[in-house]
């Protein structure tokens, strides 16, 4: 064989090598793609093109699956009431549907094409929202008031404020998508609640004083057998006149709450200690003692009789659920931020607060589960079951006019622990 053939067949064979290689491996490649295709089609013997031709078919069909779930998912969310929008990763609208829009005054045409959505919607508040749920890389709540911009200036005289609770939460490739609940109603609901309370509270004023005072003249009049019937009715229209009291309190405070303080500067400690020296009486009938360790002296600007009204309601709410021969430990700590914070903390040594009400201590009204004062037994239970359910709401109403924050949890070595945080001045 003449050596000129023998170097065609090795150049040959080299040049079908490679080519031999990559169909070995597209058919391999072909074949583990097959293992998405229904098991009867993929039993079928077939070239390597045909399986090709059969697996770009069947992902086709995949494919066009997947766009008319995605546009049966779109005309829900375009009819759902809750608005909804989406912004790409520099902050764009890339789509939202017809309640967002409502919501927020979008002005969107047909051909839409992304913007910025500042230049849409003017809520620094939202663009912040977005901006913290995609560097967190997980979802963020917050509420705020929306305030619409128009260029019409009688449209802009007519248009008011919105409150708006957004929810963000991140998406892949940078996106976030963005649910918008109009909270008006809930406004509109509570502003009537509170109004119809402080009417009923108003009206009981009168008729609670009359029988109280008819109970007073009545009282040294009658026998010792029949006057117990007297003092009876002469404790229940107290207690009746203190949670009236209370609702008319909250009422005020619910009305710019920070424009009813009357601010001074008041040192903390000595409010601590002066609220526990009103209930010391009440605390050694059980034998419980009062511990306070921190800082000597912390000044706050504060109104001094609504502060002190708040340690008193905490500190009672700590000695009726404490067993007897216990202590109440108060402590006071710095937090060091660009504006310094006080923190307070309550621990009593009593059973703690049920799991399931915790998130809900200073909701107006609510009474925990029985099992918080298992252990109190006689004249102790039937005045905490007498307690009007207020107490904790009235401190949480007055310190977050304070500008402060307070919050109800289990202390790791047993009993309650109520912390609140409030700006002060100086401390010692």
């Amino acid at each position: 064989m003449p050596v000129s053939v023998l170097w065609f067949l090795a150049g040959l064979a080299i040049g079908t090598l490679p080519f031999t290689l990559y169909r070995g491996q597209l058919s391999s490649r072909i074949n583990r793609l097959a293992k998405d295709l229904p098991p009867d089609e993929a039993a079928i013997d077939l070239s390597v093109t045909s399986r090709l031709s059969m697996l770009l078919t069947h992902h086709q069909a995949q494919i066009e699956q997947s766009e008319s779930t995605i546009e049966v998912w779109k005309q829900i969310v375009s009819l759902s009431p809750i608005g909804y929008l989406q912004v790409d990763e520099e902050n764009q609208l890339i789509w939202c549907n017809p309640a967002a829009v409502k919501l927020l005054g979008i002005n969107q045409s047909d051909d839409y094409a992304p913007r910025l959505l500042l230049e849409l919607v003017r809520s620094y508040e939202l663009d912040s929202l977005i901006e913290k749920a995609r560097d967190r890389d997980q979802p963020h709540q917050r509420e705020w008031l929306f305030y619409p911009i128009s260029a019409d200036a009688e449209d802009l005289s007519q248009a008011r404020s919105t409150p708006i609770r957004g929810l963000a939460f991140p998406l892949s490739e940078g996106e976030v998508g963005v649910y918008l609940e109009n909270r008006q109603e809930t406004v509109n609901l509570a502003q009537q609640r509170d109004r119809w309370t402080s009417d009923v509270a108003h009206e009981l004023r009168t008729p609670l004083t009359s029988i109280r005072l008819v109970a007073e003249t009545l009282q040294p009049r009658l026998d010792p057998p029949n006057r117990q019937w007297i003092d009876r009715l002469l404790n229940e229209t107290i207690r009746l006149s203190r949670l009236v009291q209370d609702l008319l309190d909250l009422s005020q405070l619910d009305l710019n709450p920070s424009q009813r303080l009357r601010l001074t500067s008041v040192d903390l400690v000595k409010l601590i200690y002066s609220a526990w020296q009103s209930l010391e009486p009440l605390a050694c009938e059980k034998q419980v003692q009062f511990s306070y360790n921190g800082l000597e002296s912390v000044m706050i600007r504060a109104d001094e009789a609504r502060m002190y009204r708040v340690f008193l309601n905490l500190l009672d709410n700590s000695l009726k659920y404490s067993p007897a021969q216990s202590v109440i430990r108060v402590e006071t700590v710095l937090q060091e931020h660009s504006k310094p914070r006080i923190q307070v903390d309550i621990i009593d040594t009593g059973e703690g607060f049920p799991e399931d009400a915790v998130d809900h201590v200073f909701d107006r009204f609510y009474r925990a589960d029985p099992s918080r004062v298992r252990h109190v037994q006689g004249q102790e239970a039937a005045l905490l079951a007498s307690g009007s359910g207020l107490g904790l709401a009235i401190v949480r109403q007055i310190i977050e006019a304070h500008q402060g924050s307070v919050r109800a949890q289990n202390h790791p070595k047993g009993g309650a622990w109520l912390q609140l945080v409030l700006p002060c001045n100086r401390t010692s």
